[in-house]
């Protein structure tokens, strides 16, 4: 790249050791924009970023509750209007030892150019993405240290859209945790971060596999198997003959409960509900038989909760 097309700059905070790295660039094609590119391609992102421990935030608000979560950014990218409303945040994910993340700014045609749509919500970063934290590891550590009540299981939801908007629900119903069978789609996609606003920080998360339970030759302890051991009693929202009504789960619900939902067109696997404790459906007026997922993640989170919903969210702002 010639010396025409970018200009890189540095800035230092007054009274302090930390070195922003700001960076204009001219050229789409700059190879050090590889986060950037084909974001609009589903296909290829959901493949390319948990294979490249990446994951993108976009907007100001989400970049914001990422870095409140803990996470760390690789880079950033806007235009160049943003940068004083950014800067903060920008100044915190800064590491004197590294030099910090670099921040590339372009013009609006150069920035539509790099990653195929109008970034209009500000900014986006290249995050790094998080391991994912072991099943039982995660439960003990909800609610800081007294273990996980509140459940919520999400099997095979590949809708990108769907997973964000359960979160956002699971946020807001005080759900300690949330569970995805290995198929489920990715709640670090942009989109689904996009539409859970957010919240997919708030909420810890993460795979559980050997789902619904673990072939017979493998010695593992499958997932409904693995919740019952650990304390829980697990509910299939699943219309069956024999499901009970959410009424009456909410009248006397257990201590430690995981309530697991299916996809809207199939459901849950029959092998599913066949493992779980008790199969429940929500009563519904008319001839509505169903809910959105996230529609019924949030109806059944909020008839189940386990105490007042005014309490702190971990990583809110």
């Amino acid at each position: 790249m010639s010396r025409a097309s970018t200009q890189e700059l540095t800035r230092q905070r007054v009274g302090s050791s930390t070195v922003l790295q700001i960076v204009r660039v001219t050229d789409p094609a700059d190879p050090r924009l590889h986060d950037y590119t084909n974001l609009t391609d589903v296909a290829l992102r959901t493949r390319r970023e948990p294979a490249e421990g990446l994951y993108m935030a976009e907007s100001s608000t989400v970049i914001r509750r990422a870095v409140a979560a803990g996470h760390r950014p690789r880079s950033f990218l806007m235009a160049a209007k943003w940068l004083d409303g950014m800067a903060d945040v920008v100044e915190a994910a800064a590491d004197a030892s590294t030099g910090g993340a670099p921040v590339f700014v372009a013009d609006e045609e150069v920035l539509e150019a790099i990653t195929g749509f109008h970034l209009h919500r500000g900014a986006l970063a290249a995050m790094h993405r998080p391991p994912l934290a072991d099943v039982a590891d995660l439960l003990a550590a909800a609610r800081d240290g007294e273990g996980a009540r509140r459940v919520v299981v999400l099997e095979d939801i590949v809708d990108h859209t769907n997973i964000g908007a359960a979160m956002r629900a699971c946020a807001a119903m005080g759900v300690d945790a949330v569970l995805l069978t290995p198929r489920s789609a990715d709640p670090l996609y942009r989109r689904a971060v996009r539409v859970s606003m957010g919240t997919v920080f708030q909420v810890p998360w993460t795979r559980i596999h050997d789902w619904p339970h673990a072939a017979a030759d493998t010695g593992r302890t499958g997932g409904v198997a693995l919740l019952r051991e650990l304390g829980f009693t697990v509910a299939a929202l699943a219309l069956e003959d024999d499901s009970i009504s959410l009424d009456d789960l909410a009248a006397d619900p257990p201590e430690r409960l995981a309530t697991v939902f299916g996809t809207e067109g199939d459901g849950l696997k029959q092998k599913t509900i066949a493992d779980c404790d008790v199969t429940v459906r929500i009563p519904m007026a008319g001839a509505v038989d169903s809910l959105n997922v996230a529609s019924a993640v949030a109806v059944a989170a909020w008839a189940t909760r386990a105490e007042d919903l005014g309490r702190p969210v971990r990583g809110a702002v």
